[in-house]
């Protein structure tokens, strides 16, 4: 996959170690503080997320070994920040064998603790913003009968009205920030209920 092309820069994870390599709470922050931040040093990443400057650059190293995340280019030839090599992930074909899909559980699980935690930040703040917002964000639950091809068909809807706007503001680009934008995370959990007997 060429990331030029992507301006998405979708990466299809299907080793479980590069899956679990992600998932972490100090390496999914520091993936999400570069995305919306733009290329950092450890140090600055460090500073803003309150850990050392050793424990940011390890995992920064880890996630660089998996091609998370690369050198950028600095301001002179002692700055070395770095920045996303991807800002979009699927790991959805992972699941064909036993060590991606057990890599895949670890990693959703941990993003929806971090979804569950968002949203309680939210609902803690929701009151005092305006009704635009609150009006469209939080939980809303669906439950409909579907084929296997309906729910392809309609994960794949929803995925194509996500892609226009991560095409045209790729998240660690800041200068596609329309004014008055604000970061949102959309996390989507989809179950299947087993058959029904009979």
């Amino acid at each position: 996959m060429s990331l030029e092309k992507d301006p998405r820069r979708l990466r299809l994870l299907d080793d479980p170690l590069a899956i679990r390599a992600m998932a972490h709470p100090v390496r999914l922050d520091l993936m999400s503080l570069l995305g919306t931040e733009g290329p950092l040093t450890a140090a600055d990443a460090a500073r803003t997320l309150g850990i050392s400057q050793a424990l940011a650059s390890h995992h920064l190293r880890q996630l660089a070994k998996y091609d998370f995340v690369e050198p950028a280019p600095g301001k002179d030839n002692r700055e070395r920040p770095w920045r996303l090599v991807a800002t979009s992930q699927s790991w959805r074909g992972a699941a064909r064998t036993p060590e991606g899909a057990a890599a895949a559980d670890v990693l959703e699980q941990l993003l929806a603790e971090r979804a569950l935690e968002s949203l309680s930040r939210w609902q803690q703040e929701r009151v005092h913003e305006d009704a635009v917002w609150r009006q469209s964000a939080g939980i809303g639950n669906t439950g409909c009968y579907l084929t296997g091809e309906e729910l392809k068909e309609l994960t794949e809807q929803i995925d194509a009205l996500l892609k226009r706007y991560v095409d045209e503001r790729p998240i660690d680009d800041k200068s596609t920030r329309p004014p008055g934008s604000r970061y949102v995370s959309i996390t989507q959990i989809v179950t299947v209920a087993p058959e029904e007997s009979g």
